[in-house]
């Protein structure tokens, strides 16, 4: 997956791996800022909650090569269904 529109990984990166993963050959840097982070606790990953704040130190979604089209379709759900009726 070298060199794909689906996987990029920036080991020059000060932060690499921003998360603790064992497998660093297949940390995908792609999304680096997670583009579901805005839907709460419907981001579909494994966040937890602290005083209100959404800690996702444990989540892995966006940087699973396997998960970039779940969280392409995470997104397009989330535009398709509009962006106030989706947090109803």
């Amino acid at each position: 997956m070298k060199h794909s529109a689906r996987f990029f990984r920036n080991v020059d990166c000060e932060y690499f791996p921003c998360h603790p993963k064992p497998d660093k050959e297949q940390f995908n840097c792609l999304f680096c800022y997670c583009p579901l982070y805005m839907l709460g606790d419907k981001c579909g990953g494994n966040p937890k909650f602290e005083y209100g704040v959404k800690d996702c130190t444990d989540c892995f979604l966006p940087h699973m090569p396997q998960d970039y089209d779940r969280v392409v379709g995470r997104l397009s759900q989330y535009i398709s269904e509009g962006v106030d009726d989706y947090f109803k």
